[in-house]
């Protein structure tokens, strides 16, 4: 669509001229005429734009609860079963009581961990540290007194 004479901006239809609604999807004629582009002129001040709308409140969101640590409990009662193990053979009770030893530590960290609520396994943690126990002290002193009662009836 070419017009012979454009407007003063350049664009458009003259001002002669209204504008013409295409389609037949027009302003009603009570509305007033909708700002145009650019920069308006001086009989026209800024349009004055409508404060924007309220943000909504944004959903709560979804935190996932953090895992338990399990592994010095577990760790604890592996050391300590070994440990008992160990203890038992007569060759390996250097290596029982070392890991007895460490059954304990562990035992005892995964039962303080359990108790603060940060992991879930107190019971493999309890029995690792009563493996340590029977591993590092009572397997090598009835092992002792056994070496002790043999050699005395010798």
């Amino acid at each position: 669509m070419s017009h012979a004479q454009p407007g003063p901006d350049g664009f458009g239809p003259p001002p002669s001229q209204p504008p013409q609604p295409a389609g037949g999807y027009a302003y009603p004629q009570s509305a007033p005429a909708a700002p145009g582009y650019g920069y308006p002129s001086q009989d026209q001040p800024y349009p004055v734009t409508p404060a924007a709308p309220p943000a909504y409140p944004q959903a709560p969101g979804y935190v996932m609860a953090a895992q338990p640590s399990n592994g010095m409990g577990t760790t604890g009662l592996v050391l300590g079963i070994i440990g008992v193990v160990c203890s038992i053979t007569f060759f390996l009770w250097f290596f029982g009581v070392i890991l007895g030893i460490l059954g304990i530590i562990f035992g005892a960290i995964g039962r303080s961990k359990a108790n603060r609520g940060e992991a879930t396994n107190k019971g493999a943690a309890t029995a690792g540290l009563v493996c340590g126990i029977v591993a590092t002290v009572i397997l090598p002193l009835l092992g002792f007194l056994l070496f002790a009662s043999l050699m005395s009836s010798v």
